[in-house]
């Protein structure tokens, strides 16, 4: 397998405005607010221009529930903080309420973060993108039924469900500094889905992740552990996340990389007790890109905010594969970031208890594991399930352009150095009534004036038509009285005639006061 660098990668990434306004309540680390910093310090470096960024659809309860249990979704989507109390025994059912509270928009958040990630895996399935990016996604501790870790519902699992309708063997990899347990327990028995965790491990939370949790039945090998003590530092954790994912490269061979991009393992986190740099966490994300397969780099873990904005815009940059200044450019929380005011972050002076001793250990053991795999296991062929937004470009046309568009207009526009077409955000096609037409080519052009030919055909056109809705009158007798001939007289369809420039012709079969008549309404009427 190549690990030599992509030439040019298409990148796209998924952001939705209100993701920002999502609050879980005063003292919970949990801010939401971090994925809106992230997304203006990519808009104030630029890098935007260099992607497609779209708004992600809200993922539907039936998407959803391709995973999570029907009585968890539902009840997600009937709590409210005004109804709560009835909703007593099922919060604890669920487990909501306290590391996973109740917020004013909690549905729609999760439905947000869902959205993001599902449509990126559909773009990867498609090949329409090579590395779809969801920073709101990530949320990796949600099982079927319940709540944990402040995540509700588990982004990851049902983006590789849909991965699975196309891709033979799913890898996925997470650098948060928490275990990723409700991915594991998803795929647990299964070999289409690798799942590889470096965390930290020992009376921390959430108590999984064991060196031993090597997976179950048919899944048996396919769930690799690595557990770390406090203090890991960029050099000990690239001798570590090199060989064992170059071992998993080739041994379970997969055809798509989901990586979990969690940023409590940097130091200084809040919760986290890593002493990783921008550098060394964002090495992972390098090397796994350097193997040339569709990629998903998601969000998750991070509670030290400006942190989380400066290593996932970062990320960003890599994925790209465009370096950027380490000085800051001037954004909308540009204090958020002082003293410095710099990208990078300096390590503390915390000790690695992290031997290399142990970590050879730790090491040795997984390629003991990773030997007793056969070698990319196959699945039987079958029709591929429909995908889960079936036409995405239709909804998005659907969509009012107007609505939640944020202040700046720019950050849903893609801009190419190469590539200035007349229509920067078309749809699927010239037809699509949300597609912007080129305004050159489809401006309407001015009309000559026609010539007095021209003039004559489309009267007599105009005459015909309303040559078939007249009726004449048959000739009367000469001695009948013109008042009677409405009664009397048959009607027949009279043929059309060309319309004259000054006067009509005056039909021969009329009677004398008819004519009269006719001739008085013609010289009323100004000549054409």
């Amino acid at each position: 397998m190549a690990t030599q660098p992509h030439s040019k990668k298409r990148i796209c990434y998924y952001y939705d405005g209100d993701i920002g306004n999502y609050y879980y309540g005063q003292g919970h680390p949990m801010k939401p607010h971090r994925i809106r910093m992230t997304h203006n310090l990519i808009l104030n470096y630029g890098l935007y221009r260099k992607m497609e960024i779209y708004r992600p659809h809200k993922a539907t309860q039936e998407e959803m529930t391709k995973f999570h249990s029907d009585d968890y979704i539902k009840f997600l989507r009937s709590i409210r903080p005004d109804n709560m109390s009835e909703y007593n025994k099922q919060m604890q059912r669920f487990n909501v309420g306290e590391d996973c509270p109740v917020f004013d928009g909690m549905y729609e958040f999760c439905q947000l973060s869902t959205g993001g990630s599902v449509a990126g895996a559909v773009k990867l399935n498609k090949q329409a993108a090579d590395i779809a990016i969801n920073w709101a996604g990530g949320l990796h501790h949600a099982k079927k039924s319940e709540a944990s870790g402040f995540c509700y519902v588990n982004d990851i699992v049902l983006a590789i469900l849909e991965l699975l309708k196309y891709h033979q063997r799913v890898l996925y990899i997470d650098i948060d500094i928490h275990h990723g347990d409700g991915v594991e327990e998803a795929f647990y028995t299964t070999d289409r889905v690798m799942t590889v965790s470096f965390h930290k491990y020992g009376e921390y939370f959430p108590g999984t992740g064991d060196l031993r949790d090597i997976g179950a039945g048919k899944g048996k090998y396919y769930a690799v552990n690595f557990p770390l003590r406090d203090g890991i530092d960029d050099e000990a954790y690239e001798t570590i996340f090199k060989p064992v994912m170059t071992k998993v490269m080739e041994m379970y061979q997969p055809s798509v990389i989901v990586l979990q991009c969690g940023a409590d393992s940097l130091s200084g986190d809040r919760l986290g007790c890593f002493n990783l740099t921008l550098k060394g966490h964002g090495k992972a994300v390098e090397f796994m890109k350097k193997w040339n397969l569709p990629l998903m780099l998601l969000g998750g873990g991070g509670y030290t905010i400006r942190n989380v904005a400066r290593c996932w815009t970062h990320e960003t940059s890599i994925a790209l594969n465009v370096e950027v200044a380490n000085e800051l450019p001037y954004n909308d929380y540009f204090e958020y970031y002082g003293p410095d005011f710099k990208l990078n972050i300096s390590p503390s002076n915390m000790a690695n208890q992290n031997t290399g001793e142990y970590l050879e250990k730790i090491k040795t053991r997984l390629f003991e594991n990773l030997r007793m795999l056969p070698h990319a296991p196959g699945v039987q062929m079958q029709a591929i399930p429909e995908d889960a937004l079936n036409d995405e470009s239709d909804t998005e046309d659907k969509e009012n352009p107007d609505s939640r568009i944020s202040i700046r207009a720019s950050d849903k526009r893609i801009h190419c150095d190469e590539e200035f077409s007349d229509s920067e955000d078309e749809m699927s096609g010239p037809n699509e009534s949300g597609a912007r037409r080129d305004r050159t080519s489809h401006k309407p052009k001015p009309k000559r004036p026609k010539t007095e030919e021209e003039k004559k055909a489309d009267g007599a056109k105009s005459e015909n038509k309303d040559g078939e809705k007249k009726e004449v009158k048959k000739e009367a007798d000469s001695n009948e009285n013109a008042k009677d001939k409405d009664q009397n007289m048959e009607e027949k369809e009279k043929p059309a005639v060309p319309e004259q420039t000054e006067k009509k012709a005056i039909d021969p079969a009329k009677t004398e006061a008819e004519e009269n008549k006719d001739t008085q309404k013609t010289e009323d009427k100004p000549a054409t």
